[in-house]
């Protein structure tokens, strides 16, 4: 078995391990790095446009980014941090533009508005309150507000469009808010990967097993699923940005650090409208309230979205139950990654969470009709005949130990790393690819600290990413400096 000997060794060619990938190849050019993927083709799973909902991700028009707590109060944190973290994306996306090794802007990001919309007294009355708070942090201080149903026909007139007068609606709206196909990005990155000596793309490739050797490095069998030959990786660092597919390899390292880790697997779809002049009408990106008992990422949203240069109509995502942790995986995934120290962190949330999954299996079983209804309370004129049903990606929620519980299920996004940073994984959903440049900075930080702490490293960082090591949240002056740029070069300014 012939065996390769490598710096760096990626599992996954999603958007997270082009991003890591990417990064470390400016730090250091001279280490040399190996990615290996499952499919025939690059970030064809989560990452792929059509599998995600190709939302740059800011807090601008998700709600669920400010929930309100047992006090009655809106909490704004989160979305100040999802906020300076898409800025983060921002800055290192337009370096690589600077320096063409990213396409022209719009091959990969669009401006279009991101709208937050709600109806009757009490959703009004938190929009209303939202606003008030995030509008206070310059971070979102060119969001506007409007219950003026003139405006709001101005902003989304497919929304408005024959709606009900009396109803009492309101809606905020950034006007740079984005959309990126993050299929393109993660291609595009490994593109300018591929030009260089030291990086190495392995499509049709999985790993098959994974063993920490004696002097702290890793051995990796892979296995080419076209030729069925298999070989070692010998390999110093090792990432695990497989999407769905990354728990299970997190469990076949035996790090502790992985123990009590689980998954909750949730499917997606979409209604995409065939209507061209539906279409034309609607550019922004509108984002309402989640039903009750809705996980957080099936927030309803009906968005335009830039698909191959061309606009397209969406609504969604329905969110559904399955077994599967990735779109092209097996329905035995879930049952697979049951292990026993998983198992009390599972059945805990198995138990505290049986509203969830009987909403998932509704959400399943929904008839055309029944998801029409939904798609109304948005676009109050559309007809059957002109939507159709597109399947989405899956996502794998977090499920961890929890003490009081037994275990807990996270919507978020969350790294997890060896104590000697040797291997990391990245596991959960939203805001995901959005904040990819920040979640793979962790990574670097908790993997790679004595090179960080090298001059050299930290200077170059901070050509990648200008506000690296400081605060946007509470620099007014820096993030004035960034924004500027990164709407300047990305194309985003109105």
């Amino acid at each position: 078995m012939s065996e390769k000997k490598v710096d760096v060794l990626l599992v996954g060619s999603g958007v997270m391990s082009a991003t890591l990938a990417t990064l470390l190849s400016e730090l250091d050019p001279s280490l040399s790095i190996m990615m290996v993927e499952r499919l025939p083709n690059a970030a064809a799973e989560s990452t792929d446009v059509w599998n995600n909902a190709g939302t740059g991700h800011a807090g601008y028009c998700e709600l669920n980014y400010t929930p309100v707590n047992a006090a009655g109060k809106i909490e704004i944190n989160r979305a100040l941090a999802i906020n300076a973290s898409y800025e983060v994306s921002l800055q290192l996306w337009s370096y690589l533009v600077e320096k063409q090794a990213l396409p022209l802007p719009q091959d990969f990001i669009n401006a279009v508005p991101h709208l937050s919309f709600v109806w009757g007294d009490a959703d009004v009355e938190f929009l209303r309150k939202r606003y008030q708070l995030l509008k206070a942090n310059h971070l979102f201080q060119d969001m506007e507000y409007s219950e003026d149903p003139a405006t709001l026909e101005e902003w989304m007139p497919l929304v408005m469009q024959q709606r009900d007068p009396q109803q009492k609606v309101a809606a905020t709206r950034v006007a740079y808010g984005s959309d990126v196909n993050f299929g393109v990005l993660a291609r595009s990155l490994i593109n300018s990967l591929q030009a260089k000596n030291n990086f190495q793309l392995q499509l049709a490739t999985e790993v098959s097993a994974l063993k920490k050797t004696a002097d702290g490095r890793w051995r990796v069998r892979i296995k080419d699923k076209t030729g069925k030959t298999s070989s070692t990786i010998d390999a110093g660092f090792v990432f695990l940005g497989a999407g769905g597919g990354a728990l299970k390899l997190l469990q076949k390292s035996g790090i502790p650090e992985s123990h009590g880790y689980g998954g909750f697997p949730v499917s997606g779809q979409w209604l995409v409208c065939k209507d061209e002049k539906a279409i034309q009408k609607h550019y922004s990106k509108v984002y309402g309230k989640a039903a009750l008992g809705a996980p957080p990422m099936s927030v309803p949203h009906l968005d335009t979205r830039i698909i191959n240069g061309k606009p397209a109509l969406l609504f969604g995502p329905y969110a559904g139950f399955t077994t599967k942790f990735l779109k092209q995986g097996s329905y035995l995934d879930l049952f697979k990654s049951i292990k026993s120290s998983n198992l009390k962190p599972l059945l805990g949330v198995a138990r505290h969470n049986l509203d969830l999954t009987r909403y998932l299996i509704g959400e399943a079983r929904q008839s055309h009709a029944s998801r029409m209804e939904s798609l109304r309370k948005f676009y109050p004129q559309a007809i059957d005949r002109d939507w159709q049903l597109q399947d989405a990606g899956k996502r794998v929620q977090i499920i961890k130990q929890c003490d009081t519980k037994g275990g807990k299920l996270e919507f978020g996004t969350e790294i997890v790393s060896s104590a000697d940073g040797s291997i990391a994984a990245l596991l959960g959903a939203s805001p995901g690819a959005s904040v990819s440049v920040q979640a793979m900075i962790d990574v670097i930080e908790r993997c790679f600290k004595t090179q960080l702490a090298n001059d050299a490293w930290q200077e170059k960082m901070k050509t990648l990413v200008p506000s690296y090591g400081k605060s946007l949240i509470n620099d007014v002056n820096l993030l004035k400096q960034v924004r500027e740029r990164t709407l300047k070069t990305l194309k985003l300014g109105q």
